[in-house]
């Protein structure tokens, strides 16, 4: 009975975690995705200048086929530094050409990184900076994505681009962040069993992640479900657009109603931990319901130290162009940090991948 009932969990556990409700109904065209790591283009945006400091090297390089915290490791080994000194934004795709910011320890002794290269990655440009690179220090990434083998109404692609640009979508974590086939899940459920965590840095964070990224889409999904993901119910934390403010509204109206149809608002879901801003009446209900799904993630995630914060329930796209190029689909949009263009795709095209894709 027991073997049972878990069966059923990580059943619905893949379910929150890699095939979430689409907001917007069916897709209205599909292809091919990742017939090649060139048809996936991500490229990152810090939103400040390298200031010119003496105590560290901002590096931007590009990746095809190779893991950021690999290309960290080796940039440690040509710096002379522990990895922990390599700092970098944000992980990238590994079946994909990625361009992102890694910064390293300036050394007098050390020559340029330009032109380093190693399996799979290559110093594009190399500047002056006063401080290690932190994670999050992005204020979005740009993508551009072909999609090969159209097949469906271009016209009804071009009709949901401007849904999607008018009216955002669910900003669900993607199936990236749960592993291969969902290989992360397998390691959160080893820690319900066993409690323990697995001890070393990085794949203690990656069970922690996947956890809190669950225990997002369960709440996303239980309102995508209800259709109150694109509004503020009564209780609501509120993010402001563009930023991590939060703050909490016990009645939702007409004027937050208005800057949420502006863009300027969105609902949000828990990146759950200890303490934090937490929403009340109705929305706190709704909430509370959908984390049953994943308990007692919530609680162990608290227990462990983990600060509770809230994420936007949605996001939306910004300077999406897009257009046939043969059978192909060519899109191109830029996202905030944090957002996934698979959860774009999905609410606009159904993609294949081939089999050997091992992001």
């Amino acid at each position: 009975m027991r073997m049972h009932a878990e069966a059923g969990t990580s059943d619905a556990w893949h379910a929150i975690a890699l095939d979430p409700p689409r907001a917007w109904g069916a897709t209205p065209a599909a292809g091919a995705l990742r017939v090649e790591a060139a048809d996936f283009v991500v490229e990152e945006q810090l939103g400040f200048e390298p200031d010119g400091g003496e105590s560290h090297r901002l590096l931007r390089v590009e990746k095809v086929g190779a893991n950021t915290l690999f290309v960290a490791r080796a940039l440690a080994v040509r710096a002379g530094r522990p990895p922990a000194d390599v700092g970098f934004a944000g992980q990238k795709d590994r079946r994909a050409v990625a361009r992102q910011w890694f910064s390293v320890p300036a050394s007098r002794e050390t020559a340029s990184f330009v032109g380093y290269c190693g399996e799979g990655f290559r110093v594009l440009s190399e500047h002056a900076h006063s401080r290690k690179l932190r994670r999050g220090a992005l204020t979005g990434n740009r993508f551009r994505i072909r999609v090969r083998g159209l097949q469906g109404d271009h016209g009804a692609v071009t009709g949901r681009i401007a849904k999607l640009e008018a009216d955002g979508l669910p900003n669900y974590f993607g199936a990236q962040r749960f592993g291969r086939e969902g290989a992360n899940l397998r390691r959160v459920r080893q820690w319900l069993e066993t409690g323990r965590l697995q001890r070393g840095r990085e794949q203690r964070a990656f069970v922690l992640s996947s956890a809190r990224a669950l225990a997002f889409n369960a709440v996303l999904a239980a309102r995508v479900r209800a259709n109150t993901w694109n509004r503020l119910l009564p209780g609501e934390v509120i993010n402001l657009t563009g930023s991590q403010s939060v703050f909490a509204a016990e009645h939702a109206d007409e004027g937050l109603q208005k800057r949420l149809q502006e863009g300027d608002l969105s609902p949000t879901g828990p990146m759950c931990g200890a303490g934090g801003v937490l929403p009340g009446g109705e929305a706190g209900r709704v909430e509370a319901a959908a984390l049953e799904a994943v308990a007692p993630l919530p609680a162990l995630l608290s227990a462990v130290g983990l600060r509770g914060e809230r994420r936007a329930l949605i996001v939306r796209p910004a300077g999406f162009r897009h257009g046939l190029e043969g059978d192909a689909l060519v899109l191109e949009f830029s996202l905030p940090r944090g957002a996934f263009a698979t959860s774009v795709l999905r609410e606009l095209v159904d993609v294949r991948v081939p089999e050997d894709d091992d992001d």
